[in-house]
């Protein structure tokens, strides 16, 4: 991920690895780090400085790398203190069970450790270490420990691990480290206390057991519309029908696959929201019947009879999420006549914004990173330029508060 992410950007990372055989996943966090923006100090236990040199870091961070806690980096300022107090996150990765059982308790005799005794930011730790050693009681009393001062603690995988065992205690991918990273930064943002519902994909449905009517949405502009407003500190629920794309780490996800698991999931979920942001591609007809077998070419003519399949925004106009009648965001994919018949949708499913787009349009239509949007409200509509569509996603959660905050006036 080359761009730049807006809660990462400019904020100081103390990235402390230990020494774990897994230490080299912690060169491409770190650089994942760096290019979403971040100011990345690195702090290596011993163990770790056997495993992988500073350099690898230096290359990577622009910035020095600490592992002495007698060293004076700063016009003879104490190290430690000075890298832990400024720090706005501590991400500890990995982190094995011998550094996890000094942070919780409490032991100062390193650089890493006595910079996170030094500092006030909320701590980030993920484990790594080899099969049946996670799951010990004594690790998971010190987990515990942590836990109850704050820390958040990413889970390890399962699978193969350096010993050849089969187990848990693989570190995390390095992209859900990130994306942990963003979510705890992001727990202050001005969406914090909010509780919002997004739709994304399309629908699949069934004809036989082989076979689907669907359509081609990737998920992506629901996925960057949840993703944005975690790191802005809201509370998200994200229900995505059928999609390539990975759960969001500290999104509730739920999965569905046709449009009435979609619809029933929407109206179980919506009066616990604040907003409902419909960005899923809901298929409107589903095949009358599906297929108990699969139906075999035979030569001659199939006939499919498809009938309506409940139309999501218009069904649940009536449900009050938290705070009353939440704010409702439509999205209009549409070939022609884009203005009139987002218009249109406006008006009949009582919303209070369209997000529509000319999926004709270059960079504008199903599975592109990129979006060129009109949003249409009762105040009029305002056209956007061609926008990634994670700067969108900010664009439609700050008219989200715009109308919340027009409502309460």
């Amino acid at each position: 991920m080359s761009a730049r992410i807006p809660v990462l950007d400019g904020r100081h990372v103390l990235l402390g690895v230990s020494g774990s055989i897994a230490a080299f996943k912690a060169v491409a966090l770190a650089s994942k780090l760096t290019q979403a923006g971040a100011l990345v100090d690195v702090a290596l236990t011993r163990g770790a400085a056997e495993l992988i040199r500073p350099l690898s870091f230096q290359a990577i961070t622009h910035r020095p790398v600490y592992s002495d806690p007698f060293e004076l980096p700063e016009d003879s300022e104490i190290g430690h203190v000075t890298v832990g107090r400024r720090a706005e996150l501590v991400l500890v990765a990995p982190a094995t069970a011998h550094t996890i059982a000094r942070l919780a308790l409490g032991l100062a005799d390193d650089f890493l450790t006595t910079s996170v005794l030094a500092s006030t930011a909320p701590l980030l730790i993920a484990p790594a270490m080899d099969a049946g050693m996670y799951d010990h009681p004594t690790v998971q009393e010190h987990l515990a420990r942590l836990r109850a001062r704050g820390a958040v603690i990413v889970e390890p995988a399962s699978g193969h691990l350096a010993s050849g065992l089969e187990g848990r205690g693989r570190l995390a991918e390095p992209e859900v480290l990130l994306e942990a990273a963003c979510a705890v930064l992001g727990r202050t943002g001005d969406l914090a206390g909010w509780s919002l519902l997004v739709t994304a994909g399309g629908t699949q449905e069934p004809l036989d057991p082989v076979r689907f009517v669907g359509n081609r949405s990737s998920g992506k502009m629901g996925f960057a519309i949840a993703q944005r407003a975690r790191d802005r500190g809201a509370q998200v629920t994200l229900i995505s029908g059928p999609s390539a794309l990975p759960d969001l780490y500290g999104v509730r996800m739920i999965r569905v696959t046709t449009a009435r698991e979609m619809y029933q999931a929407v109206a179980a979920e919506l009066p616990a929201s604040d907003a409902l942001l419909m960005a899923a591609a809901v298929a409107d007809f589903r095949p009358e019947h599906a297929a108990e077998q699969k139906i075999k070419k035979s030569g001659a003519e199939l006939v499919i009879r498809l009938v309506p399949n409940p139309d999501i925004l218009r069904e649940t106009r009536g449900i009050d999420g938290r705070r009353g009648r939440p704010i409702r965001v439509g999205f209009a994919a549409e070939s022609q006549d884009l203005i009139a018949n987002s218009r249109a949708k406006l008006e009949a499913k009582d919303l209070d914004l369209v997000v529509a787009n000319d999926i004709t349009q270059p960079g504008s239509g199903f599975e592109a990173d990129t979006n060129r949007a009109t949003l249409l409200s009762c105040d009029g509509l305002e056209e956007l330029p061609l926008l990634p569509k994670t700067v969108l996603a900010d664009v439609i959660l700050d008219r989200v508060l715009a109308l919340a905050r027009a409502r309460q006036r």
